[in-house]
């Protein structure tokens, strides 16, 4: 095989899997995981960007210690961005499918 022609098709594969990726993030960023804590007492919505859109407290839960709120909107935070996290790595394995991508080096586009 001609080693020019395989560098073009390699340059076409790599156009191919930025303008994917980029598509791929425009999409995380429409996307939205919601996640709650406290069997709903707190939630949260977040992006697939890890961007925070809404932060719900049930009215019944500002009569409790701050300690308790503090620690149920970290727990639906950190729930929401595990969820991102994970919309992510799908969304990017399937931006970069086909392209011939060993295993793992999706991440490196995100």
């Amino acid at each position: 095989m001609n080693i020019q022609a395989l560098m073009q098709q390699a340059q076409a594969m790599q156009k191919q899997v930025e303008t994917n990726v980029e598509q791929a993030k425009k999409d995380l960023a429409d996307k939205e995981v919601q996640a709650e804590a406290g069997n709903g007492l707190v939630k949260v919505t977040m992006t697939g960007r890890h961007v925070v859109k809404r932060l719900s407290i049930d009215p019944s839960l500002l009569e409790d210690e701050p300690d308790m709120i503090e620690d149920l909107i970290a727990a639906a935070i950190n729930d929401a961005v595990r969820q991102a996290d994970e919309l992510s790595e799908q969304t990017m394995t399937n931006a970069t499918s086909g392209m011939g991508l060993p295993p793992g080096m999706q991440g490196l586009f995100s």
